[in-house]
């Protein structure tokens, strides 16, 4: 289900949030204060919200290894046809032990998160669109 801002939506599963709370609009800098802490929060399947966002994620950063892979999947696409077959079969295994963090990195980029805002005030931020069925 593709989600859009102003889609109404119920929660699919059942979920715990934990972690550290910091004030609304404040940094995890903040969760050292007093008024901070650590919690959990469960939220029960079928509690309704509305979309706010819907964030695709297509510019997330690449990590190390996958500006690697990139580079040596370039440099082998390119020129792995005029290299020496030992060169090429090590270039080849170099790229296959950094397939798993493209493949991964792929992936996420598909992914797009969602804002919600739930009937009962609370918003939940960042989370994936497979946890939300239509309302």
């Amino acid at each position: 289900m593709a989600l859009k801002a102003g889609r109404r939506v119920r929660l699919a599963e059942d979920l715990e949030l934990a972690g550290a709370v910091t004030p609304a609009g404040g940094s995890p800098a903040d969760a050292d204060t007093g008024a901070a802490g650590s919690l959990s929060l469960y939220l029960a399947a079928g509690i309704e919200g509305t979309v706010e966002r819907v964030d695709e994620h297509r510019d997330r950063p690449q990590s190390r290894e996958v500006r690697e892979y990139v580079r040596l999947k370039s440099l082998l696409d390119d020129f792995g046809h005029q290299m020496p077959p030992g060169s090429r079969k090590q270039l080849e295994e170099q790229v296959g032990s950094l397939e798993p963090a493209w493949t991964a990195h792929q992936e996420q980029q598909r992914r797009p998160t969602v804002r919600v805002r739930f009937d009962n005030g609370f918003v939940l931020d960042g989370a994936h669109e497979e946890l939300f069925a239509s309302a």
